[in-house]
């Protein structure tokens, strides 16, 4: 199959004089994850890293007023679209029960021919276009090969657990464990601006709860400690931004879906 040429490959969409949310549009939009830069005093953050299908670390970058500042990556769970360029970083965080994973990742093809019938289900009911015959629907640079994908292993130079801070100086942010859609997802609380960087546990999209990894028990136990916090945004690991009545919304049908 012949691909046009997609450059730039990633977008950039400015969320406030802090955050950038950078995506990758020729990416399936099931697979297409948010990707949150956050700047910091002292250092700046990425969150989640993509595909990794082009480069990432240059773009991100190009967006730092000081591309000497120390970058911290944190990885929130280890699922492929994910971690595709967290090789990328030499400052690594990951919860623990994520870190072998990240270390070690599972290979995974760019072909959807292995994809189950449930799981591409789920996404038509939703709304969602049916999945192309790769995850993509370009290339990011004449000669791209995509049967040559692959995942490299990016050991965590540090572990978080729920709890802890992860400090850009001038902004600090607090790590909370939110299992469910896997055993160590993390997302990340921003008590002064009510911000939620809530990962895969939450966003305006329909949640993946069936699959390998997952606990609807403790996914649902992970969605009324969000509904318990005062959000005014989340910033989900895919789809776009939203706020406080949305969130409620989406756990609340979820917990009743599950009668949790």
């Amino acid at each position: 199959m012949t691909y046009p040429i997609a450059s730039p490959w990633y977008g950039t969409q400015q969320i406030d004089a802090r955050i950038w949310c950078l995506t990758e549009p020729h990416v399936h939009p099931i697979f297409s994850a948010n990707i949150f830069l956050v700047l910091g005093s002292e250092a700046d953050m990425v969150v989640d890293s993509g595909m990794g299908i082009a480069p990432l670390r240059p773009v991100v970058d190009a967006l730092r007023p000081d591309p000497a500042k120390p970058l911290i990556l944190v990885t929130t769970h280890c699922h492929v679209d994910h971690i595709g360029a967290a090789h990328e970083f030499d400052i690594r965080l990951v919860h623990p029960l994520e870190a072998e994973d990240l270390a070690h990742p599972t290979p995974y093809s760019l072909d959807t021919a292995g994809i189950s019938d449930t799981f591409r289900t789920l996404f038509l009911d939703a709304g969602y276009p049916p999945l192309w015959p790769h995850l993509m629907d370009a290339l990011p640079h004449a000669g791209y090969d995509p049967a040559a994908y692959t995942l490299k292993g990016a050991p965590a130079t540090r572990t978080v657990e729920d709890g802890d801070t992860v400090d850009l100086g001038d902004w600090q942010a607090e790590v909370l464990h939110l299992p469910g859609h896997s055993p160590g997802q993390v997302g990340l609380w921003h008590g002064n601006s009510g911000t939620l960087f809530g990962a895969d546990a939450i966003y305006d999209g329909p949640l993946i709860y069936d699959g390998p990894g997952m606990d609807v028990a403790a996914y649902a136990a992970t969605l009324r400690r969000i509904r318990a916090l005062p959000v005014q945004r989340v910033l989900g690991g895919h789809d776009p931004v939203f706020g406080q009545d949305r969130c409620h919304q989406i756990v609340d049908h979820y917990l009743t879906l599950w009668q949790a």
